[in-house]
């Protein structure tokens, strides 16, 4: 890569400035989308479709709601002639859906594309081409630029006769391949010469198709170029201006998006961005980004993975995980801060009647291409943060920890995960939360407690397994907790405080559990959580204090068997 001098700029701005759609804010409506799935997308499969994949795949193109789906180049190969037939005879294109058919500019393919047409009673488009840019009239037809007017005109010509003597009403379409390349003057020229031909009427227009067949440019110059031509094209009021870009500068839906703009009306693309080179531009990824303006597309992909599932069976491509939209990863957040915004704004979300989506890093709720919150959005790893564990433990198990506890989990979750190099799953999660800190119930057991009212406060009798061994205690106190609390410190030998406790039922209903955490303070100052489920809240609660009880004298232990072994 030491020559960049060899390469020079190959299109071609407008002779005359054309940026009126420099002043439009966004696009306020979906263009007519054209699926060039089976056909361009096809072409540039390792393997392509065979009869029965391709006719499952027009079924999904159906289903998703695309109105036109160019079926083929039927005279490019038996299977292409084959899979048209087949739609034909056996009368599987619905009645709102229009068939496109791709022809060259050459008299015995147009022939064999109208055979392949014979008896047709769907609404179809015929779609001519021929190549006008520079690079190929100099170097591989060799032709002048009337020369190429001819084809294109005799091409027009001949799709007229032969729809005539058809008695069909085939709508016709012109491409102008390579016309990112071609001179804009020159281009306009071609496309009118083959308008003049047609002589679109309101109820037969005429589409004009203004590929970036290569991307040679910025968007903004592609926008430019379109607006000249939808400017200065003959019949523009009877003229369909669709776009047909490719993405060799990884610009393909910024060029459609500007271009669109710029007055075009329709758009040929593929499903993800498959298509030769770098990909045809991606109608998943245009249209979603529409619906995230407000702007519906007219397209459904509410159940994304099933579309990103048969789409990968079909084509044998691989949807990458950070694909726009329809990645295994798009919505998923491993960020601590990421996932603290989120689950915050989540919760927000479901105590606030705001009409309008507003969730931090998701443009787009995954539920309205049938992904789910905890499943696809807070992912758990060594990058995760007290936010994002909290939002799963509580939306998949129903726990909802104090911030303190929340965020000693954090670290022990994230020290996990590094440890062992990988994601956590939500059941991970849950089996750490309940091993560290769910009813811990060594070396102290509760067996029975009993609690009797006094005037002043509370006495407590304790049933307790201690080491193995059972045990009673007794103790009183302000209030239940309190009274456990001062047994426990005067039999145990132990100091701590009370720093915080929380409750909170598992679940509604007659059966509902409650869950109960504790924190305790010892001697060291450090804190010591615990936490216990039990159907009656105070059961629970002695659970989750001899619990944090059993971390703090367990710890205590280890650091007394430390210190006799220094000793």
């Amino acid at each position: 890569m030491m020559d960049a001098s060899k390469y020079t700029r190959a299109y071609f701005m407008p002779p005359v400035p054309s940026v009126k759609w420099t002043k439009k804010e966004y696009i306020d409506k979906p263009p007519i989308w054209c699926s060039v799935d089976l056909r361009d997308g096809n072409q540039a499969l390792i393997i392509p479709m065979n009869l029965q994949e391709k006719l499952e795949f027009f079924q999904l193109l159906v289903k998703i709601g695309f109105k036109e789906i160019e079926v083929g180049f039927p005279a490019s190969s038996d299977t292409e002639f084959a899979f048209l037939r087949t739609l034909i005879e056996q009368n599987l294109i619905p009645k709102d859906v229009t068939i496109q058919v791709l022809t060259q500019a050459r008299e015995h393919i147009i022939r064999r594309t109208f055979d392949a047409l014979e008896g047709c009673k769907s609404k179809t488009i015929i779609h001519v081409y021929n190549s006008t840019s520079a690079a190929q009239r100099e170097s591989v037809f060799k032709k002048s630029r009337e020369e190429i007017i001819e084809i294109a005109v005799e091409g027009a010509k001949l799709l007229k006769q032969l729809t005539e003597e058809a008695g069909a009403s085939y709508q016709f379409e012109y491409s102008p391949e390579s016309f990112t390349g071609t001179e804009m003057d020159y281009a306009l020229d071609v496309c009118n010469a083959v308008i003049d031909v047609w002589q679109p009427r309101p109820d037969r227009k005429v589409i004009i198709n203004l590929p970036a067949t290569v991307s040679h440019s910025l968007p903004h110059i592609y926008a430019s170029q379109i607006e000249y031509m939808c400017d200065h094209l003959n019949h523009r009021e009877n003229i369909i201006v669709s776009l047909h870009p490719h993405n060799d500068r990884g610009t393909g839906v910024a060029d459609t998006e500007l271009a669109l703009l710029a007055g075009a009306d329709r758009v040929e693309g593929t499903l993800f961005g498959n298509g030769e080179r770098t990909g045809n531009v991606d109608i998943v990824t245009l249209a979603l980004n529409m619906y995230v303006q407000g702007i519906d597309p007219g397209l459904d992909f509410s159940n994304m993975n099933e579309i990103a599932d048969t789409y990968e069976r079909l084509t044998r491509m691989v949807i990458p995980d950070r694909q726009p939209y329809a990645g295994k990863l798009v919505f998923a957040a491993f960020s601590g801060s990421h996932q603290d915004a989120i689950a915050k704004a989540m919760q927000w979300k479901e105590t606030n009647s705001s009409p309008y989506w507003k969730v931090p890093y998701l443009p787009l709720d995954p539920q309205d291409i049938g992904r789910e919150y905890e499943a696809d959005v807070i992912r758990i790893n060594s990058q995760s943060g007290k936010g994002g564990i909290g939002y799963i433990l509580e939306q998949k198990y129903g726990y909802v920890l104090p911030a303190k506890m929340r965020e000693e989990l954090g670290y022990r979750i994230k020290s996990v995960s590094d440890q062992l190099q990988k994601e956590l799953q939500p059941d991970e999660i849950r089996d750490i939360f309940e091993d560290k800190y769910l009813d811990i119930s060594s070396p102290i057991e509760l067996v029975q407690a009993h609690f009797i009212q006094l005037q002043g406060g509370i006495s407590t009798e304790l049933i307790l397994v201690r080491d193995g061994i059972d045990k009673v205690y007794h103790g009183r106190g302000n209030g239940r907790l309190d009274a456990v609390s001062n047994s426990l410190k005067r039999h145990c030998h132990i100091d701590f405080s009370i720093y915080e406790y929380a409750e909170h039922a598992l679940k509604r209903g007659s059966d509902s559990q409650a869950c109960s955490y504790v924190g305790i303070e010892g001697e060291d100052g450090r804190i010591y959580w615990g936490a216990g489920i039990h159907n009656d809240i105070i059961d629970s609660s002695v659970k989750a204090l001899i619990s944090a009880i059993n971390k703090l004298i367990l710890v205590d232990r280890e650091k007394k068997e430390s210190e006799y072994y220094y000793e």
